[in-house]
């Protein structure tokens, strides 16, 4: 009988409260975009190779459509297991550590972030940090 009394809201929480979590990932703006209807959210800033931090911050008010689908970006992306476990596959992404997880990035990534001050040995919270300097909703939260 009790059980009966909460049935109806069994789907309304299926919806709404999917489990999610969020991970950094080196990519390209071509390839989030391939996988954009999969995640809940992301947010990214695109990179330089020349060292000069790019304005397109990745909202979807910013001059992002200036971009190359080959502009290699830093990307926070909130998504389910799921959607993550296709990310990891995909050799376009570069997965970051975990950003509490005391482990530095790999060296191809600090010296993509250099130019935002990242220095080498950094972890994921240094770089997140650094970069949120330019994109605060790049910044690790954890809620």
């Amino acid at each position: 009988m009790l059980a009966s009394v909460f049935d109806h809201l069994a789907p309304e929480r299926a919806e709404n409260y999917s489990m999610t979590g969020k991970a950094y990932y080196l990519t390209t703006l071509g390839a989030l975009r391939r996988h954009s209807a999969r995640l809940n959210t992301s947010h990214w800033l695109a990179l330089v190779p020349t060292g000069e931090p790019v304005p397109a911050i990745g909202e979807s008010d910013s001059s992002a459509t200036a971009l190359p689908e080959t502009a290699q970006i830093l990307a926070l992306i909130e998504a389910d297991e799921g959607a993550h476990l296709a990310l990891e596959d995909d050799t376009d992404f570069q997965a970051l550590p975990h950003p509490l997880a005391q482990r530095a990035i790999p060296q191809a990534a600090q010296e993509a972030l250099a130019a935002y001050g990242v220095a080498p040995g950094a972890t994921t919270f240094d770089a997140a940090e650094a970069v949120a300097r330019f994109h605060p909703l790049l910044r690790h939260r954890v809620f």
